[in-house]
């Protein structure tokens, strides 16, 4: 099945401790249903010092999954994401505006 959320899409989270914030989407995981969002959902990782890196407490954004992001659509708003046909094409559309994607 095609993707409703896709990597550098900008997304709205709609539930747990982040709500309400946006951010774009850094990479998508479909097999466990979870993407990373820059930003959000931030955990600290302790980690040992490297020859190339520092070592301390270094935050990271851990994975959120799919059914708690919405995508920003033109108006600023969280949109869900439906399919449709342009031509030849299939495109993503927000269902809020209309708007393809």
């Amino acid at each position: 099945m095609a993707a409703k959320l896709k990597k550098g899409d900008t997304v709205i989270v709609l539930a747990g401790k982040d709500k309400g914030k946006e951010g774009t989407i850094s990479s998508v995981d479909p097999k466990s249903n979870k993407a990373v969002v820059d930003g959000i959902n931030i955990s600290i990782r302790a980690t040992r010092q490297t020859q190339e890196s520092q070592g301390g407490r270094i935050p990271k954004a851990m994975p959120i999954d799919l059914s708690n992001l919405a995508i920003k659509d033109a108006n600023g708003k969280p949109s869900r994401v439906g399919f449709k046909m342009d031509g030849e094409n299939k495109v993503r559309f927000a269902k809020t505006t209309g708007d393809v994607i």
